[in-house]
């Protein structure tokens, strides 16, 4: 148990051993061969704690290579990055994988941008501007150029040379890219594969050619829906024409999933993307006005419809306590069925058919959900009326009728809304996550308040003459 503890503490004071081992004014070799047996994780948090003189005369020792791949760890590279001047910058940025170095490089401004990249070598700042050349929902943006690429016709001996020779530039070498005579992708083969594989062995006969591949324009929601389901350590990304471009990794999948996820939970409450802490108030404002000014209009307009069932309020204002209760479990269902919908919208190769099966699907769980609350509702409302408000017990159950039979049927509307609202959207090529989340609450409202005051309207006035 002691040992369990201590193993505890040294992991714990890891990052504080790095930050004393900087500043113990040991000689620069020394220095750096001790750093070595950190993870390049661990003196980047070390390099948050110490001064700017200090990183920098760490950069100095370390060098551009070391640096760059501890720069990938940092949490804000960018605030580090302007502490150099542009030469040493640049050298880091160039030692990057390149969509690490655009990540770095969009955080600064355009003109030191252009600055640093002018300084890097042609194959860095070439690689830099083909990924920023893709918008940010293509999954070309994400890919990393970072990858061993050899040919179809090359001997087993050969393809070790070749691979012995690239892997000095690229450190993604556990899954070993193959094209043929005219470049274009053919194939993939595994690492251990080629290690085990006898010098007399076909290299045709390692190659897997039915590998998982996106091309480089393809969305990055689609691209995820369609990789996500394959346990490989990364995959090519191509062009048109079938050329690898570069490949997307496992820890970049894992990232773009987490930054989609993100982007979907922002767009569900209706902002345009995910805030930022270092936002400033007006670039917050300016993501949520828009939709807050729709829904402005709309909330007006479930206010006015409200208002046109005035009599059945002024007559029996007891209904008026249920009616928060309907427009919750109306939105809720909405919510729901919006979730799932958007989840199955993902499939591109989804016929229509299917649809058309789901939509029917989500009306049956809104049916018999709503007919199970609405049941529910119905026992516990009238019980409550004639107990507790001592209504009279016919009156109680009347409006625990009413309450019951709206709350199923704005279940069955909003479960059919939250479908085919979102649908409606993906038709027209609107992203149906921003476009659906906040419309579907104040629709559902709408739709509920209709239904309620509706039949409070027709059945406890009208039919059945009964007053508060």
């Amino acid at each position: 148990m002691d040992n369990e503890n201590e193993n505890r503490n040294e992991t714990r004071n890891v990052v504080e051993e790095i930050v004393a081992l900087i500043r113990g004014n040991k000689p620069d070799r020394e220095l750096r061969e001790k750093l070595e047996d950190y993870h390049d994780s661990d003196i980047a948090d070390a390099i948050e704690l110490i001064t700017k003189e200090e990183r920098k005369k760490l950069y100095h020792i370390l060098g551009a290579e070391k640096a760059s791949d501890i720069f990938a760890y940092l949490e804000d590279p960018e605030e580090f990055i302007t502490e150099l001047d542009i030469r040493s910058a640049a050298k880091i940025i160039e030692n990057m994988d390149a969509d690490d170095a655009v990540d770095v490089l969009e955080e600064v401004d355009e003109e030191t941008q252009e600055k640093i990249i002018s300084l890097m070598d042609d194959e860095s700042s070439q690689d830099i501007k083909l990924i920023q050349s893709y918008e940010d929902d293509e999954i070309g943006s994400k890919m990393t150029t970072n990858f061993v690429v050899i040919k179809n016709n090359l001997t087993i001996k050969q393809a070790m040379k070749e691979l012995i020779r690239q892997a000095d530039e690229n450190d993604n070498i556990s899954t070993i890219y193959v094209v043929d005579k005219d470049e274009k992708f053919y194939g993939v083969i595994d690492l251990k594969d080629l290690i085990r594989a006898r010098e007399f062995a076909k290299l045709e006969s390692l190659i897997v050619t039915s590998y998982p591949y996106v091309h480089d324009h393809d969305k990055i929601d689609v691209s995820i829906e369609k990789i996500k389901d394959y346990a490989e350590d990364s995959i090519p990304v191509l062009s048109e024409d079938d050329i690898v471009l570069g490949v997307i990794t496992s820890q970049d999948i894992i990232e773009v999933v987490d930054d989609e996820m993100g982007d979907d939970y922002a767009k569900l409450a209706g902002l345009t993307s995910e805030e930022d802490l270092k936002e400033t108030l007006p670039q917050s404002m300016k993501k949520r006005l828009p939709w807050l000014v729709t829904l402005l209009f709309l909330g007006l307009m479930v206010s006015t419809v409200v208002g046109l069932f005035e009599k059945v309020v002024s007559e029996l204002a007891i209904v008026v306590c249920f009616q928060s209760l309907i427009l919750d479990m109306a939105g809720n269902v909405g919510t729901q069925s919006l979730a799932v919908t958007i989840r199955v919208l993902m499939d591109e190769h989804l016929k229509t058919s299917e649809k058309v099966k789901f939509v029917f699907k989500e009306m049956r769980v809104g049916f018999f959900n709503g007919l199970l609350l609405g049941s529910l509702a119905f026992m516990g409302i009238g019980l409550y009326v004639t107990l507790l408000k001592h209504y009279p017990t016919h009156f109680s159950f009347a409006v625990a009728a009413c309450v019951g039979g709206s709350l199923w049927i704005a279940m069955i509307v909003s479960s059919l809304v939250g479908t085919l609202v979102p649908m409606f959207f993906h038709k027209l090529k609107v992203d149906p996550a921003v476009a659906s989340g906040p419309l579907i609450t104040t629709v559902n409202d709408l739709v509920a308040v209709v239904t309620y005051y509706g039949c409070a309207w027709i059945f406890l006035i009208n039919l059945f003459h009964a007053m508060g």
